[in-house]
């Protein structure tokens, strides 16, 4: 049987107080700790990897209700979304609630300075509908022809690997977290860059599926370390629908430099191109 804890170790490893997590559980119904036979409330390492997360979200401003609502939709604790994976990791940047229009002024930039650098990239984005991703896909296209590495997530049919130098097409499911996700990822040696997004509830339901109106809780940075921990789950989330994919992404981004924190001239560039977007938008 896996080891469990009681709520003081727990407190002791999330640095919340035991009137906190109780609170949570009777307001929110959530975590639902195990019984012992005396009552005692006993938790798993999967309870404080969580735990852990809601207290991020919490600290970047975000509600008690909303940060578990977020964490318990993920795909897993253990293997969490790469929006929840990189909001809770240190340098990441506070999340802004941004329009639909404007994600696609920010993917547009950062995709173009991708095309612009050349500088044989690791690239990904998650599309949720394989209908977003086709009227873009010869803007992918183009990227994978300098990258060493170039991930599409969809809800793609079937897992397609169509050889060096095009967009492997990976399947999510629709009840999938990353399957809620948008996503921007290009990590490069002199250039790196991610743009992560998910939909509100709420905002999905407004207005229909296309309209540019909806709502996303965003993030997006130029910081390396920030881009290649999303890299990096990113990866071991195609990891699930191919090993041997998987394996080869690991091995790109373990054998590569991170991108040099002196990014002033991309940056440059990159800001010129978003301003350019979202006044065009």
């Amino acid at each position: 049987m896996a080891e469990t804890m009681t709520i003081s170790e727990v407190c002791e490893r999330t640095k919340l107080a035991p009137g906190t997590i109780r609170m949570w559980e009777q307001r929110h119904g959530w975590p639902i700790p195990q019984r012992t036979a005396s009552g005692y409330r006993k938790y798993s390492e999967a309870d404080v990897v969580m735990i852990k997360h809601v207290a991020a979200y919490r600290a970047r401003g975000m509600s008690v209700g909303a940060a578990i609502e977020r964490v318990r939709n993920s795909n897993s604790p253990l293997e969490p979304s790469i929006y929840a994976a990189v909001a809770t990791a240190p340098g990441a940047p506070a999340p802004q609630v941004l329009r639909k229009s404007t994600l696609h002024a920010l993917s547009r930039a950062m995709e173009h300075e991708a095309l612009a650098q050349s500088g044989a990239a690791v690239c990904f984005g998650a599309f949720q509908h394989e209908s977003f991703y086709r009227p873009v896909e010869s803007r992918y296209r183009q990227i994978a022809r300098t990258a060493e590495a170039t991930v599409v997530f969809a809800d793609f049919k079937k897992f397609t690997d169509s050889g060096a130098h095009i967009p492997i097409e990976v399947p999510i499911a629709p009840e999938d977290a990353l399957g809620n996700e948008w996503v921007v990822i290009v990590d490069s040696p002199g250039y790196s860059a991610c743009l992560l997004a998910w939909e509100q509830p709420a905002d999905a339901a407004h207005g229909g599926r296309h309209t540019a109106e909806r709502r996303f809780e965003s993030l997006w940075t130029v910081n390396p370390a920030v881009v290649r921990r999303a890299a990096e789950v990113a990866a071991k989330l195609a990891g699930r629908s191919n090993s041997e994919l998987g394996e080869r992404l690991d091995n790109l981004l373990a054998t590569r430099p991170i991108a040099t924190d002196d990014q002033t001239a991309s940056l440059t560039a990159l800001t010129n191109r978003i301003v350019a977007y979202v006044e065009s938008a």
